[in-house]
């Protein structure tokens, strides 16, 4: 028996053949995706698959300074009306130093070797690394890691809060950074120097 079968001619006065095959009902592909995914196609630049992963961290994010906010609370502490001139210029120091450590140190890349790859030296005592995936949860932490200014919200949020509930500790704390930052400015300029003068 064939399973062709004819169809009534069209406008044209064509008749159209149907073979019998299965007619293809797969969605189209935004509506494969989850919600979110689809939202955010079209973004450009080929970045579409890095956006749920941002958009992840910063919940990430929110919920971090949410509980800062909730832990605050508990112990009736509150945001003064403006941070002292001193406490400001120690923290945004702090802040660079620390960050920079965390993301680009020699001696703390075993804490991001587990979501990123060496790629070369990048100077006394740093290195550049690149993510091991461009997607998902390890390719968004290895993108988060390798960056010090992403590095450098989250720590100025933990400077800021611990000083609301420590304030003498944290100026310690971020004092040794500031100390520590102006040595490495020092030891730069030596270098520069001496190589200078061995020109």
């Amino acid at each position: 028996m064939n399973s062709k079968s004819t169809l009534p001619a069209g406008p044209s006065g064509a008749s159209a053949e149907v073979t019998g095959a299965p007619a293809d009902n797969t969605p189209e592909p935004c509506r494969r995706h989850k919600p979110l995914t689809g939202l955010l196609q079209g973004y450009g630049g080929g970045e579409e698959h890095k956006l749920p992963g941002y958009t992840g961290s910063m919940v990430a994010f929110g919920l971090y300074t949410t509980a800062w906010t909730a832990v605050l609370r508990r112990y009736g502490r509150s945001m003064p009306g403006g941070l002292r001139a001193g406490d400001v210029a120690l923290t945004a120091v702090a802040t660079f130093r620390l960050s920079r450590l965390l993301s680009k140190g020699v001696v703390t890349s075993p804490l991001r070797a587990p979501f990123t790859r060496f790629k070369e030296a990048a100077g006394p005592s740093e290195v550049t690394e690149e993510s091991r995936t461009e997607s998902g949860v390890r390719g968004t932490v290895g993108a988060l890691v390798t960056c010090p200014f992403c590095v450098g919200v989250w720590v100025a949020t933990t400077f800021t809060g611990a000083h609301l509930l420590w304030p003498r500790r944290v100026r310690a704390v971020t004092g040794l950074l500031t100390v520590l930052a102006g040595a490495d400015a020092l030891q730069l300029a030596y270098s520069a120097l001496q190589q200078k003068a061995a020109d």
